[in-house]
């Protein structure tokens, strides 16, 4: 192992074998000790896309909601299903699943299609030429997080993301888009550690063994993220735990981590120097 393959393990603290129940513990008690803390906050949001991700983190939050609305004998506490297609999702039937296996206290649908083709054509008009696909997509991941933030506002909630460690080497995310949110409850896990607590938390097995995909792009619908990221998740988690990959793998995981480094800092101000 490289200096740099530990640097990175240690910043995004994948550890090589977990405790699945323990794992699912840590991020449930996390939300439910951050609820009670903050008196004000009545609900968690979430997008949820019909991926591993997002149904993963969905699920745990409703059962942070029921755990903690079952202690303190209240119904104060909610988790909010977000659906956020653009026009109709190619997926949908994976959605509804998602939908059906947490069990959300209240689901909202926002189609996002005319705002986003509105925003896009504002952009283009004031340009004077066009967004290409790719920048279309950021449009969309961007539009479905600020519309997010809008129902945790008017529901005194805050925003939850699913960001994780295979997620985050990469930077594999839209930055203030699906990037952007309040907590991360899964980040630590990797790819395969995620599916551990899905299957753990009795999730239908297609939805956690299913290609990951963004699907933000209209030119190449569905498209894998593997195919986007030029490596397997497969070679991700293992780099992630330590293990050794083929160098072809390494060097491109190596090289999306250096690349994408701005995603994960905050806004560059005149003291940081971590880009120099």
């Amino acid at each position: 192992m490289n200096r740099l393959q530990k640097e990175i393990i240690t910043v995004l603290k994948t550890q090589p074998t977990i405790d699945v129940k323990a794992e699912i513990r840590k991020s449930v008690d996390m939300m439910k000790n951050y609820l009670k803390k903050y008196s004000f906050l009545e609900s968690m949001v979430l997008g949820i896309s019909g991926g591993q991700d997002s149904t993963l983190t969905g699920k745990l939050a409703q059962v942070a909601v029921n755990e903690l609305n079952d202690e303190l004998g209240t119904k104060k506490y909610k988790f909010i299903a977000v659906r956020l297609p653009y026009g109709v999702q190619l997926d949908e039937d994976d959605c509804e699943d998602a939908i059906t296996f947490i069990q959300p206290d209240e689901v909202v649908i926002v189609n996002i299609k005319d705002s986003v083709d509105a925003s896009v054509a504002a952009v283009e008009k004031g340009m004077g030429k066009k967004l290409t696909d790719f920048l279309k997509g950021n449009v969309k991941a961007r539009h479905r997080m600020e519309t997010q933030y809008s129902i945790a506002g008017a529901n005194n909630g805050i925003v939850l993301g699913t960001d994780h460690s295979a997620e985050a080497i990469t930077g594999f995310y839209t930055k203030f888009g699906d990037g952007a949110s309040d907590m991360v409850p899964i980040f630590r896990l990797n790819k395969r550690q995620g599916k551990l607590l899905l299957k753990e938390l009795g999730c239908p097995e297609h939805l956690y063994l299913k290609v990951p995909t963004a699907d933000l792009e209209d030119d190449r619908p569905s498209l894998p993220d593997e195919v986007a990221l030029g490596v397997t998740y497969e070679d991700i988690d293992d780099y992630l735990e330590g293990k050794e990959v083929n160098e072809q793998s390494k060097a491109k995981i190596e090289g999306w981590y250096t690349k994408s480094e701005h995603k994960r800092q905050p806004p560059i101000n005149v003291f940081d120097d971590w880009w120099k």
